[in-house]
């Protein structure tokens, strides 16, 4: 429970990102998204999603347990020796309306993803809809895939914590977002080249990158679902290690490339190492933590630079960081697994007698778990995409998804919202209300 508010609080941590990360005039409609989408994820997940992603099934999806309705499960005590329908989750020892609620704040986080990506040009309305409709249909199918007893997961996959199911997902859901709404006005020239739209408040966004921080540390250790000292300990310190790594190698990189050391990029090369070891942070040791990290701060940096080119407007960089890293992190748990009671964690006591990757390929075990990674990778990157796109394509064709150019070049703190998220402000000498078009 303790776990799962933390995760909860990092909605906290992504209003402030965004918000700081995007301009002024938008402001306002950055925060209200990411305060409503755990509302609307809320009801989604109550109402359909955890019973497709969690109740038994046939290996592709759940089919029952709407409402938490559930027979057994359903008890006043909600208590684990129920059994009921939730067969997934079984393994861990905690009521129901703990695994509910620690699993709510999940899918939370996989919606809050696509906001940054889509921010400045979005209808909210779209935005609220498509919330919806990924939280109850598209992040469940792929996540009963892994967490919900269903195919990869009788594979052999692994993904802890969430790499693949949250961050992959919800990458994969923004990148869509971004392809069919287009690039803001005046992001692109003709000639190919970009212009830079900087955030107007790094100040919040770095508070929001710390938030998120703080927060990793419900995400990864919570994922135990058990009182495990040892465990949580060596997870808390793993995930530590990644962020440190990853916001280090992201400032090295973008000194060396860029020719100074941008915050942006030390923000999400944080979030990148934050990502990236999220898949693998219960089987790895702490020198593979800080290579995992490494490599998503490098990834971060060139990523951003990569979808620029293609002119994939992403205004946070939450596609560099939540999809490329989701997708490395889990595929770097088939290189650094030490696998099943491997004399790498006997100084810790960390000894795994069930549900356990098999040693990567770094730690002898060959391909074999390196192949189970780089297929769930594939695959849930391929179902998320098809099902967000029908949604990003059903609204756009319904209800257009992006609005007009006049209230695009107003802000959609003004055209949305009807107000500002600073009033009485100056702008070049000028009142800010319907004037700034930075």
């Amino acid at each position: 429970m303790v776990a799962g508010m933390l995760v909860i609080f990092m909605n906290a941590g992504f209003c402030m990102l965004e918000a700081g990360m995007c301009r002024q005039k938008n402001a306002v409609n950055v925060l209200a998204k990411n305060l409503i989408v755990f509302a609307l994820s809320t009801i989604a997940f109550w109402v359909i999603g955890f019973g497709l992603m969690f109740s038994d099934g046939n290996g592709f999806i759940g089919t029952s347990g709407g409402f938490l309705l559930s027979g057994a499960d359903n008890s006043p005590a909600m208590a684990a020796d129920y059994k009921g329908i939730f067969g997934s989750l079984n393994w861990t020892g905690v009521p129901l309306a703990a695994k509910f609620f620690f699993q709510l704040a999940f899918a939370g986080t996989a919606a809050t993803i696509v906001s940054g990506a889509v921010a400045e040009r979005i209808k909210f309305v779209d935005f609220l809809v498509f919330s919806l409709l990924f939280v109850g249909i598209a992040y469940p199918i792929t996540g009963n895939w892994v967490w919900g007893g269903g195919w990869l997961s009788k594979l052999g996959f692994f993904d802890f914590a969430g790499s693949t199911v949250v961050h992959l997902m919800g990458g994969v859901g923004a990148l869509m977002g971004a392809i069919f709404l287009g690039p803001r006005l005046g992001r692109y020239n003709a000639d190919g080249s970009s212009n830079a739209m900087p955030g107007h408040n790094m100040g919040i966004a770095t508070l929001g990158c710390l938030i998120l921080w703080l927060g990793w540390f419900g995400f990864n250790p919570g994922s135990t679902m058990a009182v495990n000292p040892g465990l949580i300990a060596h997870i808390a310190l793993t995930t530590n290690t990644g962020a440190a790594f990853g916001g280090i190698a992201s400032t090295v990189v973008a000194w060396a490339v860029l020719g100074k050391p941008d915050l942006s990029m030390v923000i999400n090369g944080v979030l990148a190492g934050l990502v990236a070891v999220t898949a693998s942070c219960s089987f790895i040791t702490l020198p593979a933590a800080a290579v995992i990290g490494s490599v998503g701060g490098v990834l971060v940096v060139f990523a951003v630079g990569f979808f620029d080119k293609l002119k994939i407007d992403d205004p946070v960089g939450a596609v560099s960081v939540h999809l490329v890293n989701g997708a490395w992190g889990t595929i770097a748990l088939g290189l650094f697994s030490v696998g099943l009671n491997n004399d790498a964690f006997k100084d810790t006591a960390l000894f795994f007698t069930s549900a356990a990757p098999k040693a990567g390929l770094f730690y002898g075990g060959g391909f074999e778990q390196l192949w189970y990674q780089i297929v769930g990778v594939v695959t849930v990157a391929a179902m998320t995409a098809l099902l967000s796109a029908i949604f990003w394509g059903v609204l756009k064709a319904t209800m257009g998804i992006r609005v007009t150019e006049q209230e695009e070049l107003e802000g959609l703190d003004i055209s949305e919202h009807g107000m500002e998220g600073y009033p009485g402000f100056v702008k070049d000498g000028l009142p800010s209300m319907g004037r700034s078009r930075i």
